[in-house]
């Protein structure tokens, strides 16, 4: 692996002579980017929170201080919501490192792709454009809406890769079918690259795989870098771009955690123009593979949002891990977590509904060792309550330690 912290003091020594907030930041830190050698002197930086750049900007705008290149650089400048202000460089041909996910498909000269991603505004629809022209593949720059128009267009043409929302990919294989249409045999669709859902959502696509003969890719990207992660065949969650510097660190303190735990998603980039170091998403998922330099070579499916988070013994519990626990315990219906305060000690309490022929007996042995496998935590509680107190709009997790006495 090149050393990519000798690219950071590269990229952050020419950003600061140009970004005064960015030089503010390394300021406060008793740090110049001279000093960023390796992964323990960049985590001496202070995440910037996203919800922090957004203040920021609207104090100081448009870029509140951080833009590190000329205005005549400029290509593009998405607006996301808050709304935040992202600019995107005339030099950028790959859409923010989109490319490296279309090769890792195997997508290339020859391919069409129907892009249903908004062109307007938001980022989405021009990224994945440019990444796909970088690989050589035609695009049909659908956007969004006009399904009627935008179905017709996967048979009329010779569209080998679909790029859109899964609802929205789904609601066009209706329309087809609806219409009598025979798939997969009526077109040439061989890839889809889908927008993950939180969920079960490895399910959905290999129903979707195995009903239509289509491979389904999946990335992790933000309007603030683009291409985050991406999809390799054969491979659990999401290889890291080469120029994404990547730490899974604790939503609160910013530390870096061990690979295995999850955390915030944490990214500096390596490229210039828009220099985000540090920077928290506020996603968060595990590193399941660590390069050599100490940043996350790989890491998981994302488990949630830093706000849907309850700490618990020192340890983050999500959603997600709740809403895993009915897909590994036999029996198990459903599933709510709270966490109580038993005097001075954090208590995690589950209440389960179960399936009609399931006893109790059978079934708490397995959730604690999912529970366990799933949070390094222990249940100290199960309560078995009737399935009409948990309906399915019902909370996952609950933090009750600030009703107690």
């Amino acid at each position: 692996m090149a050393d990519r912290f000798h690219h950071i003091r590269e990229v952050y020594s020419d950003a600061v002579a140009l970004a005064p907030a960015l030089r503010r930041r390394f300021e406060a830190a008793g740090l110049s980017p001279a000093d960023i050698v390796n992964a323990e002197a960049l985590s001496r930086l202070p995440v910037l929170k996203k919800e922090a750049l957004m203040v920021a900007q609207q104090a100081e705008p448009p870029f509140a201080g951080y833009l590190a290149c000329g205005l005549q650089e400029i290509a593009h400048i998405y607006v996301s919501p808050g709304p935040i202000f992202e600019p995107s460089l005339k030099s950028d041909e790959t859409g923010h490192g989109m490319d490296y996910m279309f090769r890792a498909a195997g997508l290339g000269p020859g391919d069409l792709a129907l892009n249903t991603w908004a062109y307007h505004l938001v980022p989405a629809g021009l990224l994945f454009d440019q990444g796909l022209r970088a690989v050589g593949a035609g695009v049909i720059p659908g956007g969004t809406g006009n399904s009627d128009l935008q179905a017709s267009l996967l048979l009329k043409l010779p569209v080998t890769a679909f790029l859109g929302s899964t609802a929205f990919f789904q609601t066009l294989i209706e329309r087809l079918e609806a219409e009598g249409n025979t798939l997969p045999q009526a077109w040439s669709l061989r890839h889809a690259f889908l927008g993950g859902e939180f969920g079960d959502w490895s399910a959905k696509r290999r129903r979707l795989e195995e009903t239509y003969g289509i491979k389904i890719w999946s990335c992790y990207g933000t309007a603030d870098f683009g291409l985050i992660g991406y999809e390799e065949a054969g491979k659990d969650g999401y290889s890291i771009h080469p120029d994404r510097f990547v730490q899974i660190c604790d939503p609160e303190s910013g530390a870096p955690l061990p690979q295995g735990e999850a955390g915030e998603i944490v990214v500096t980039t390596l490229s210039r123009g828009w220099p985000m170091i540090r920077f928290g998403t506020g996603d968060v998922a595990i590193a399941t593979e660590t390069a050599s330099d100490g940043g996350a070579a790989r890491i998981s499916a994302l488990q949630g949002r830093v706000g849907q988070a309850v700490k618990a013994r020192e340890i983050f519990i999500y959603p997600s891990h709740v809403e895993a626990l009915p897909r590994r315990v036999a029996g198990l219906a459903r599933a709510m977590v709270e966490v109580r305060r038993d005097g001075h000690r954090d208590c995690i309490a589950a209440k389960i509904a179960l399936a009609d022929v399931t006893s109790e007996a059978a079934v708490t042995p397995m959730l604690r060792q999912a529970f366990t496998s799933l949070t390094r935590l222990q249940l100290d509680h199960i309560e078995v309550v009737p399935s009409d107190t948990l309906p399915a709009d019902a909370p996952l997790l609950r933090d009750l330690r600030h009703a107690s006495p």
